[in-house]
């Protein structure tokens, strides 16, 4: 008789293919993780504007790529491509890669990006506790989102999990017994947690009524969320703007129904009752509960880098 298998007989290796040189690189040892999947519990686009935001303002190079074709249902998932007049152009393929990326201080980084597998989980997280274990990865943080009955006029929420207490002690404003599908990101801290490795997962809050929508309020507080867990200086400043724009849309169309003020005003007054009395610990709200901006944060890193080094 077999014995009971946990996890694929194919070696976890073979899904992807590395950048050797950089790979095997010193400077890739001992640096923080971030991971942000695609196709699932992704409400108001965060991941994705996330993943987005991270890829197109940092310098990002690729370390691994992952085989697609071993991952993707793509009769499930279709990719799209753009048919132009009397030919096929633009076709969008699947890309799940692992990138070093350097911060708005220099501060190297390695994010694993892309799009959710929808086949061989086991083997994919084997895949990369394998590569966290070479790399010798410090911290694994990843990120997704949920629609929640709660208003977009009050602080975004965030649910905070993992074996890593101080980062979730005094976070987290939800914290439920719940049976909820799983996502690959559950599986990889999973497997992580029993491989020993330190892992820190996010859950941003976002208005059930904008989950469908891009809320870049909601991508802002993830990567605020995630730097302060790393102390790396995400780039936020376009996500604010746009946050600002979409902020103004979302008023005209309130003030124009009576019946979505009263949903809002609804939403607002359960989560006011809620949260009385609740003291929670932020690694980033102001006195007044609410995310600093890049000034803010650019103030309080010149401070932190003159106590370091007040003789330069």
């Amino acid at each position: 008789m077999l014995e009971r298998i946990s996890g694929s007989l194919l070696d976890p290796d073979a899904l992807y293919a590395s950048n050797i040189e950089l790979f095997h690189s010193p400077e890739l040892q001992g640096l923080n993780l971030v991971m942000g999947f695609t196709g699932f519990a992704d409400a108001g686009h965060v991941v994705k504007q996330i993943n987005a935001e991270l890829l197109d303002s940092l310098d990002a190079q690729p370390v691994a790529v992952f085989d697609a074709d071993q991952l993707i249902d793509y009769r499930s998932r279709r990719p799209h491509l753009s048919f132009v007049e009397d030919h096929i152009q633009d076709y969008q393929e699947p890309r799940l890669a692992l990138y070093r990326l350097v911060d708005g201080l220099g501060k190297p980084f390695l994010l694993l990006a892309g799009f959710e597998p929808d086949l061989q989980w086991e083997r994919f997280a084997r895949a990369v506790v394998n590569i966290v274990e070479k790399l010798d990865v410090n911290l694994v943080t990843w990120i997704h989102s949920i629609p929640m009955p709660v208003p977009h006029t009050r602080p975004v929420g965030v649910t905070v999990h993992g074996n890593r207490p101080e980062l979730i002690e005094g976070i987290s404003v939800w914290k439920p017994t719940v049976e909820v599908p799983a996502a690959v990101g559950h599986i990889l801290e999973l497997r992580l947690v029993e491989a020993g490795r330190n892992v820190a997962g996010y859950v941003i809050h976002a208005p059930h009524y904008l989950a469908e929508a891009e809320y870049p309020t909601a991508a802002v507080a993830g990567l605020e969320y995630l730097g302060a867990a790393t102390s790396l200086m995400l780039p936020t400043d376009r996500l604010r703007e746009s946050g600002r724009e979409v902020s103004r849309q979302i008023a005209e169309q309130i003030e124009a129904s009576e019946e979505v003020q009263q949903v809002v005003s609804r939403l607002e007054t359960r989560y006011d009752e809620k949260s009385d009395g609740i003291v929670r610990r932020s690694l980033l709200a102001n006195e007044n509960d609410e995310l600093p901006d890049a000034d803010d944060l650019g103030a309080a890193v010149e401070a932190y880098l003159a106590r370091e080094n007040p003789g330069q």
